[in-house]
């Protein structure tokens, strides 16, 4: 990662590590590393986002005017990796990372002013609904209908796989309000307060345990065409923006990368599956590519962090970036369940919330659910099939 001279990065880092010793509660790290969940814990990302917005780095990667930081590229970074090495909880990233983006780029400016600063603060949840029972990978499918009456469209359809909607409190969503032209024409994007008389949530149990996805029923809702984002029937150009920040936001790699070093001291250990791991010359060679691998994908976000800066705009370069997240997360849960061995297999629920202690060491107790809870990376967001017809069509032209 390239420096800006105009930036003491030693001088930055000290800044980010005496933040982290005298502001973030062990209790936070402690609940995190108990999680077993692709999507943090909603209440352990909300405490910590009010505790960065205090100190004014509740969205860094916003412009300065509407709240962020103006940090350069290397001081995203040297935040990123202190964040990893202090195993701070991720923030959720429905509202910071996704409908924030949108909203500073497509929203009028009352909208700006109504919700942005509830985003920073935490005063607001988000979740996000794209997908139905019938729309997944092909969006441009979606059912969910949205028909104009007076000051508000009222909203019939389902959403599905919908992370975080039994504790949000608004929903940015996709709608149809038109039939007419192609499927992509008739789409708006819509946000709709989860108190709204007609909206009800259905739990979603995942493989392994975790109540993190929901269905979502909307029986007649009513939403105000004030609550409209962009033009109607232009909600797809909302809808890729939004995305391209899902896809590429963030730096993953570097946590992968922190993971994989601990996961290779936790295999040394005696206690690591019965016996010294580390001695296991196949184990050892997986744990150097699963590094390899978290290196590569934190080269990659650096690079797409330091084209957006220079563009505006993160672009098709978040497809590879999705892919390669997906696959060393998966690749990472795999060795942590070989390194924990039989004290993989026991547990109670993954958030811990049971009365008896893990049978073993604390960290293999969620092993085996953020394993299973892993399959699904390479699928949410667009599938890692759907991302590489967008590398092939779009990056290489083939």
């Amino acid at each position: 990662m390239p420096l800006d001279h105009a930036v003491d990065p030693e001088a930055f880092r000290q800044e980010v590590r005496e933040f982290l010793r005298t502001e973030l509660p062990p209790a936070l790290v402690a609940a995190y590393r108990r999680s077993s969940a692709v999507v943090p814990d909603p209440e352990i990302g909300r405490e910590w986002q009010r505790i960065l917005n205090r100190r004014g780095w509740g969205a860094p990667h916003w412009p300065a005017a509407f709240g962020g930081t103006d940090w350069t590229p290397a001081q995203h970074y040297i935040f990123e990796t202190e964040c990893a090495d202090a195993d701070t909880p991720p923030v959720s990233p429905f509202g910071p990372r996704m409908i924030g983006p949108v909203l500073i780029r497509f929203g009028r400016p009352d909208q700006q002013q109504r919700f942005l600063p509830r985003i920073l603060a935490a005063e607001d949840q988000w979740c996000q609904g794209y997908s139905e029972p019938g729309a997944g990978s092909d969006l441009a499918s979606l059912k969910t209908r949205a028909v104009r009456d007076g000051d508000d469209y009222v909203v019939t359809g389902t959403k599905i796989w919908t992370s975080s909607a039994h504790v949000a409190d608004w929903m940015f969503a996709l709608v149809r309000t038109s039939d007419q032209g192609k499927p992509q024409e008739g789409i708006s994007f819509l946000l709709i307060d989860m108190r709204s008389p007609g909206v009800s949530v259905r739990p979603i149990l995942l493989i392994g345990g975790d109540h993190e996805v929901n269905q979502v029923f909307l029986d007649e809702v009513r939403v105000p065409v004030a609550n409209r984002v962009g033009e109607e029937n232009q909600g797809w150009t909302v809808a890729k923006y939004l995305l391209e920040h899902e896809r590429g936001g963030g730096l993953a790699g570097v946590r992968f990368r922190r993971a994989v070093q601990r996961l290779r001291r936790l295999a040394a250990a005696e206690e690591a599956g019965g016996g010294r791991l580390t001695d296991d010359p196949a184990f050892h060679a997986r744990l150097v590519q699963a590094e390899l691998e978290a290196l590569t994908l934190e080269a990659m976000e650096a690079r797409l962090m330091a084209e957006a800066e220079r563009t505006g705009r993160i672009g098709t370069g978040a497809s590879p970036v999705m892919v390669k997240r997906g696959e060393v997360r998966q690749l990472v849960t795999e060795l942590t369940v070989e390194a924990a061995g039989l004290y993989a297999l026991p547990w109670g629920t993954p958030r811990g919330d049971t009365n008896e202690a893990p049978v073993g060491p604390d960290w293999a107790a969620p092993a085996a659910a953020a394993y299973l809870n892993a399959r699904a990376t390479t699928i949410f967001g667009g599938s890692a099939e759907v991302q590489r017809e967008i590398i092939a069509k779009q990056i290489l032209g083939l």
